[in-house]
């Protein structure tokens, strides 16, 4: 990198200014090399240098100039966890649009952190990929500024929380999923309706269970709070909790669980108790990842369109680092959702 390139600043009662790399680095008390390095994620800057050269470029508002031509030809793909086929749909389809578009797929997990630690950061830096994709991920305030100092678009998909007005982000009417299950299963003539939810610090899983809450309070129904039990979107929350409600001596007839994965934990705590399913329980679940179709009985579900998530997030990544895109407010977009019925639902004995 040279000295010329330059970074936008904006300022108070100020038209746009200019300030270059050596002013810059004048400004943090370092050698304009030394800004180079930390703008390339290179390793071998202090700690506290990095951090006082990073908050001068954002206070200047610096864009890297020519990024295109410094891409290299991957999409950063990050997981705050990678532990079930849900993630697989979701790669499927970033690879489907960086297959298309030749470039690569780095995958990173946070250990299950909804926000990428500093040296994520610093990593994609120095990758200086065409875009990042989060999925069930956020990232803090300096990560953000990071990323567009660097010229890096990101999108959010299926956020944990709310990403904000400036994030692009993709995700799917989950509040409408969560409606059409539960409504399914009062057509049927269930009154008696439990809930395994996913964890209330994400979205989505907020959604889905009001989603739940309307159908019911629509219907006329009563929402028991001793039917609902928090989960985490894991298999085993599905069985553990689904023991709790089916041992109970007013059990409820359907279940509706937060996703797939926990539905089939609830199958599994259903078969140890003795009951069939559908004949003594009805259970809805959400995603319809493939094994929906192949347990025993065929699992109704709540059609989330992973892949095809995935693919919009992809393209709209791309779409904003050619500069081709509306502005990241206008580029928050929900997939429709779609009941699926299968076998595991019927009318309550």
């Amino acid at each position: 990198m040279t000295a010329p390139e330059r970074a936008q600043t904006q300022t108070t009662g100020r038209s746009a200014q200019t300030a270059t790399l050596a002013e810059i680095a004048r400004e943090a008390g370092v050698s304009a090399p030394t800004v180079s390095k930390v703008l390339n994620g290179r390793a071998d800057v202090a700690p506290a240098t990095r951090t006082r050269v990073e908050e001068l470029l954002r206070t200047h508002g610096y864009r890297r100039r020519r990024a295109e031509a410094t891409r290299s030809p991957l999409l950063d793909l990050v997981f705050h966890e990678m532990e079930s086929a849900w993630a697989l749909e979701v790669i499927r389809g970033v690879e489907n649009v960086a297959r298309d578009a030749g470039l690569s797929v780095v995958l990173s997990e946070s250990a299950g952190r909804l926000t990428p630690g500093r040296t994520w950061a610093d990593q994609v830096a120095a990758r200086r990929p065409h875009g990042v994709i989060l999925v069930l991920s956020e990232l803090d305030e300096s990560q953000r500024a990071l990323l567009t100092s660097r010229s890096i678009p990101f999108v959010v998909m299926d956020p944990a929380g709310d990403p904000g007005t400036d994030v692009p982000s993709i995700g799917a009417t989950n509040w409408q999923g969560g409606l059409a299950a539960t409504r399914h299963l009062v057509e049927l003539g269930h009154t008696r309706i439990g809930a395994i939810t996913g964890p209330s610090r994400m979205m989505c899983s907020r959604a889905r269970i009001d989603g739940y809450r309307a159908a019911l309070e629509t219907a006329g129904l009563p929402v028991d709070p001793e039917l609902i039990r928090p989960g985490d979107f894991h298999h085993e929350s599905g069985y553990r909790l689904g023991l709790q409600l089916l041992r109970r001596e007013d059990r409820p007839t359907a279940i509706f669980a937060g996703n797939d994965l926990q539905a089939l934990g609830l199958y599994e705590a259903a078969r140890e108790l003795g009951l069939r399913i559908p004949e003594d329980l009805s259970v809805v679940g959400f995603d319809d990842l493939p094994v929906a179709r192949w347990v025993g009985p065929p699992l109704t579900t709540v059609r989330q369109p992973l892949t095809e998530m995935a693919e919009a997030a992809a393209r709209l990544v791309l779409e904003l680092g050619r500069g081709e895109s509306a502005t990241p407010a206008a580029t928050r977009v929900e997939l429709a959702t779609s009941l699926v019925v299968r076998s595991s639902t019927g009318a309550p004995a």
